[in-house]
């Protein structure tokens, strides 16, 4: 059964300090800005994922040279418009939709025709709300059902500079119109719900021509044209996103406490600590640092007992809408009904994910009432799984579906069957490791 993982009983008491990969967000922000910088860089800590490596892929399409070195990957760049384009070029995304977003902008200026296609999962994804505004700037685009992959693209040697607002708090939106507009000549003006901001303090700290007015509920920032990147050498720091698993893990454990060296905590990230001290969640941040714009600390967590639901503001939603699955779990232990609203951006990940939160709860006997944007759960402090059999499967490539029900399994207990454990390649490979380890302590 190497496709499943299969757990039989609840964790035991444990104590730990442990080291989670690199960044996710970052380690694929990395390759793509050092595609475009003139000259080496380095990345330590790089997470090596499936969705990584494909984007290491797609830049030696264009004629970038890597290397892996033992402790550390090497990117030579060739400029900011050094990209080679050939004819026939097929770009494979795979399951990666910060990859297949980000790059779009990337290609504002492709000189032939290019296909993007991504695997099942990634081709089901909305990409839409990137290509309409990059054929503002002239990019032309051709999508299945005009909306999916795979899609043709054929860029433009005249872009020009948009204003846009994007309304949906997507960073990879965002994120993706900077890249474009950094090869337009002109100012482009994005008004942007507020999200994840790696890309901003990237560009800041290259001094690329960025500049940021931050508003109550949106960010209005202006692009220019940049004439080179320079290289980007990054210590990448671990992923929130990943430590969230094991925050998780020691809260609904008994008498347990961890240490996750090194974590970034970036405040467009950090939306699930937000969230679940507002719950009562013992958490704690140590050894606070600067690094190249982000904020890194040591995240301290001890079993917390009394839980108390959370009528969540949607203003969270953002920093934390890869975690919510987490939260869920949290909300299922807690004292009283918790409450989550406009959560329909949830439906657009890799599978359909506030529906597989409400099915994995349902599955645990937890109540729960759903509408296409928001779900309340009927929180039982005394949830106890032991002689219960659960099966999890059918939930396409969900990387955080499966780990956020081995999370359950090792919380609540019961004996679960969770297929799909390759998923984890696409953004955690070592999460099973460390899952063993804690089992084992």
């Amino acid at each position: 059964m190497g496709h499943v993982f299969l757990n039989k009983e609840k964790v035991k008491t444990f104590k730990k300090t442990i080291h989670v990969t690199g960044d996710k967000s970052l380690s694929i922000r990395w390759v793509l800005f050092s595609s475009l910088a003139k000259g080496k860089s380095r990345a330590y800590n790089l997470l090596k994922s499936e969705d990584v490596l494909a984007a290491i892929k797609t830049i030696k399409k264009f004629g970038v040279k890597v290397n892996f070195k033992k402790n550390y990957c090497e990117i030579i760049g060739n400029g900011l418009f050094g990209y080679k384009y050939k004819k026939n070029i097929v770009i494979n995304a795979e399951n990666s939709g910060t990859l297949g977003r980000l790059i779009l902008g990337i290609l504002i200026d492709a000189k032939y025709p290019i296909k993007l296609v991504g695997d099942d999962s990634l081709s089901k994804r909305d990409f839409k709300r990137i290509t309409d505004p990059l054929s503002k700037f002239g990019g032309k685009y051709e999508l299945k059902n005009n909306k999916n992959l795979p899609l043709k693209l054929l860029g433009t040697d005249n872009s020009k500079p948009i204003n846009y607002f994007e309304k949906k708090g997507s960073a990879q939106c965002k994120s993706s119109i900077i890249f474009a507009a950094l090869k337009t000549k002109g100012t482009t003006i994005i008004k942007a719900k507020k999200s994840r901001n790696h890309t901003e303090l990237l560009c800041k700290y290259l001094k690329l021509p960025l500049n940021i007015n931050r508003k109550r509920n949106i960010d209005i920032i202006k692009v220019k044209k940049a004439s080179s990147i320079k290289p980007l050498n990054y210590k990448i720091p671990s992923d929130i996103s990943s430590a969230s698993f094991f925050i998780v893990l020691t809260l609904l454990s008994v008498n347990s406490f961890i240490k996750i060296k090194s974590v970034n905590i970036n405040p467009t990230r950090i939306g699930i600590i937000t969230i679940l001290k507002k719950m009562g969640a013992k958490i704690a941040f140590k050894n606070k640092k600067k690094y190249k714009g982000e904020d890194i600390a040591d995240i301290f967590v001890n079993s917390t007992k009394n839980l108390k639901s959370i009528n969540c503001p949607s203003n969270l939603n953002s920093g934390a809408i890869d975690e919510f699955l987490l939260v869920f779990l949290v909300a299922a232990k807690s004292k009283g009904i918790s409450y989550f609203k406009n959560l329909g951006e949830l439906n657009q990940k890799e599978s359909p994910r506030l529906k597989w939160g409400a099915k994995i709860l349902n599955k645990m006997g937890v109540k729960t009432e759903l509408t296409d944007e928001t779900i309340k759960i009927y929180g039982n402090p005394n949830l106890d799984l032991k002689n219960k059999k659960i099966l999890i499967r059918n939930f396409l490539k969900d990387h955080r579906v499966f780990m956020s029900s081995v999370i359950a399994a090792m919380a609540f207990g019961g004996e679960w069957l969770i297929h799909n454990k390759d998923s984890i390649n696409t953004s955690f490979p070592d999460f099973l490791d460390i899952i063993e380890d804690i089992k084992n302590e």
